[in-house]
């Protein structure tokens, strides 16, 4: 007896170049675009061990968790790393960029995550790749959380390695991922002694056994499931239209912090400005006095499908987040996480309106 998800036939090499074809046209880049068979996780360590190295003086932005784990990599390589840290409410600036290069003019790496849904914020990538271009440094962009929330214009911005994953806001799967890598990022790859080779982690060696040999023949079995899932979601974008799709995003986010506000009971939005805030989550503070941890367990009883999350670590007691991406960036969504948070402080005896929240979202969406 056959199964549709079991007996397939193998993927092609046509086929795994032509979704790295359509990866591209996503992102409107020329530069080469390599899919990598494994979480996003992959790529960006890759990367990082690839162009970075004992020589190497990067500039290290964090605004959230992902960046403080770049800045541990770019450590672990060998390089020198000066820390951009600014509060998890806000976002960094390219006054704040480019301080930092005044400060240490040696910096010729710098690295940076576009939107944290961690922490709920979102940075201005081409402002900052600006203020990179003139420093002349390697620009490498994390984008996992904001391709298909907001543009990614790798070519537009001078992003040298900018890397993606399709389970967040392009609504795809989370076992590949995919990477757009620079002349000049793979010259540097090439010259460093220390990139990794013959390794999982290697870019290289994808590149000269699968981009420089034309895309002929692919150097090992691909994760033929995820591949065809990821071309499925590519479709879904090409068809709905990209602009369309970020359009629901951010009318998501929009409708989410208005909803939060009128909502009342303590909960704020955890981004202070509405422009820092990212279209592919809201992070709400907890009122005081009261556990976020608790607020989303309660919430999630009365439907465990809702897009509800406690912050991770140390934020996992002040801050919720709405995780209103891919098939959950819709009005429905978000009526029923504010309503299930709602219903959870009236529990706690807080006062929360829920019919101003509900006219409030409707208000918003766009």
């Amino acid at each position: 007896m056959t199964h549709p998800l079991l007996d397939l036939p193998p993927l092609t090499a046509g086929r795994f170049a032509a979704i790295e074809d359509r990866v591209a046209r996503l992102l409107a880049t020329r530069q080469d675009v390599l899919i990598t068979q494994g979480e996003a996780l992959l790529p960006l360590e890759g990367a990082i061990r690839a162009a970075a190295g004992p020589g190497t003086v990067a500039l290290n932005v964090i605004t959230g968790p992902y960046g403080q784990t770049f800045g541990d990599w770019l450590r672990d390589s060998g390089a020198t790393v000066h820390d951009l840290a600014v509060p998890f409410h806000t976002a960094v600036t390219a006054a704040q960029v480019r301080e930092a290069f005044a400060e240490h003019p040696e910096i010729d790496f710098v690295s940076l995550v576009h939107a944290e849904a961690a922490t709920g914020n979102t940075n201005p990538v081409a402002e900052i790749g600006a203020a990179v271009r003139e420093q002349g440094a390697l620009f490498y962009l994390d984008a996992v959380a904001s391709v298909g929330a907001e543009p990614v214009l790798p070519d537009a911005w001078g992003v040298d390695l900018c890397v993606i994953g399709a389970q967040k806001a392009m609504g795809g799967p989370a076992g590949v991922s995919a990477i757009s890598v620079s002349e000049r990022a793979w010259a540097l790859m090439a010259a460093n002694p220390h990139a990794p080779r013959r390794s999982y982690l290697s870019l290289l060696d994808w590149k000269e056994r699968w981009i420089d040999g034309g895309r002929k023949a692919l150097p090992h079995a691909p994760a033929q499931l995820e591949m065809l899932a990821l071309d499925a979601c590519l479709e879904r974008i090409e068809s709905a239209g990209a602009q369309a799709v970020m359009a629901r995003h951010a009318s998501a986010a929009a409708a989410t912090r208005a909803g939060v506000t009128a909502l009342g009971g303590g909960l704020t939005p955890y981004v202070h400005e509405a422009r820092d805030a990212a279209p592919v989550a809201t992070t709400l503070r907890a009122p005081a006095g009261h556990s976020a941890r608790e607020l989303v367990a309660r919430a999630l009883a009365s439907d465990p499908a809702l897009p509800l999350a406690a912050g991770g670590g140390a934020l996992a007691e002040e801050m919720i987040r709405v995780n209103h991406y891919g098939p959950d960036a819709t009005p429905a969504a978000v009526h029923g996480s504010l309503a299930a948070l709602g219903a959870a402080l009236a529990e706690r005896g807080v006062d929360a309106d829920l019919a101003a929240a509900r006219v409030a979202v409707d208000g918003a969406w766009r």
